[in-house]
């Protein structure tokens, strides 16, 4: 009967592979190496839902996961996170929780987002149970707000006339008990579909930041950063274009980069693009980068989410001049 029940809401919730691709989702861009290279993240997300609705063992999913390639596994995760959490908020369980204490623990980063693709597809009264508990897992509850970054992504990549062209704002949600954050963090993740929207095209993506409105950029740069560094796309040329056209917000294009290279070396696998993105956009090796997003980490006693304090620590970082001490 599980079974049963796990086809059923495979077919209401998961897109098919053919309607996460660009075309489909009326992107304004050309068929290129570069969107079969991008399209092929969503996809491994899909095949990582599929092989997770249907509620097998956590040892049954890892072995499932462990057929994508090093790459792209880590979106694999997203996807079975997504559905774990869809499995956990409606039908109860504690899926979600064993596999991001077990073999999903080096892909938490992007196990968040995937919590966030599921809160696309529940019901605001759902939310408060697709958390789990993961007391001692590094990087928790902190970066738990990439949830609601994967929550925005999932908007924006779906819906992009409301979200990019509209440029509608979320209805806030007390997200670790910050709910004036959560538009902020929201907009993260458009940033981060902007980067895919536009088939990794500098100038294009530049545009688009820019005819937000300007409280917002922040965030949609530091967006852009993530997905350019996590998921390349780009060039040495393109990603130095990319950070030269952030211009005075690119102390936070670079600390997306920071972050994705973080997500990058926790999860054991940093592709050659991740090297190059942070490299260009950062001025830091993607081992200098982890160390950095360490060093930065914030006991989350000041003010506001201990997330933003950490990523304004390293935007300080990032911007502060070679040799000049902060002590």
């Amino acid at each position: 009967m599980s079974r049963v029940f796990g086809s059923m809401r495979r077919m209401v919730l998961a897109p098919s592979l053919e309607q996460v691709s660009f075309a489909a989702l009326g992107f304004p861009v050309t068929a290129s190496a570069t969107t079969v290279h991008l399209e092929a993240i969503p996809q491994a997300v899909v095949c990582g839902f599929e092989w997770g609705i249907e509620g097998p063992s956590v040892a049954e999913l890892e072995r499932r996961l462990a057929l994508v390639d090093p790459e792209r596994r880590g979106f694999a995760y997203e996807g079975a996170t997504m559905a774990y959490t869809v499995l956990d908020a409606t039908a109860g369980g504690s899926r979600t929780r064993e596999l991001l204490e077990g073999p999903g623990r080096p892909h938490y980063f992007l196990a968040c987002i995937g919590i966030g693709f599921a809160m696309a597809r529940l019901p605001r009264v759902l939310w408060r149970k697709v958390l789990p508990d993961l007391t001692g897992v590094p990087y928790h509850p902190t970066m738990s707000w990439l949830a609601v970054d994967g929550y925005g992504f999932d908007k924006a990549y779906f819906d992009q006339k409301t979200w990019i062209v509209g440029q509608r704002r979320p209805r806030p949600y007390p997200w670790q008990g910050h709910a004036d954050y959560f538009p902020r963090a929201f907009d993260q993740g458009i940033g981060r579909a902007l980067w895919f929207r536009h088939a990794a095209d500098p100038a294009a993506v530049a545009a688009t930041v820019d005819g937000f409105a300007a409280p917002r950029r922040a965030d949609l740069w530091s967006g852009v950063g993530l997905a350019a560094t996590f998921a390349g796309g780009c060039d040495t040329v393109g990603f130095e274009s990319l950070r030269a056209l952030a211009a005075e917000h690119g102390p936070h294009l670079a600390q997306g980069a920071v972050f994705a290279a973080k997500a990058r070396t926790w999860a054991g696998h940093c592709p050659e693009h991740t090297e190059t993105a942070v490299r260009a956009l950062a001025g830091l090796s993607s081992e200098a980068a982890a160390e950095l997003a360490d060093a930065a980490a914030v006991d989350g006693h000041g003010d506001g989410p201990a997330y933003e304090q950490w990523r304004r620590v390293i935007r300080e970082r990032i911007a502060q001049p070679a040799g000049v001490s902060d002590s």
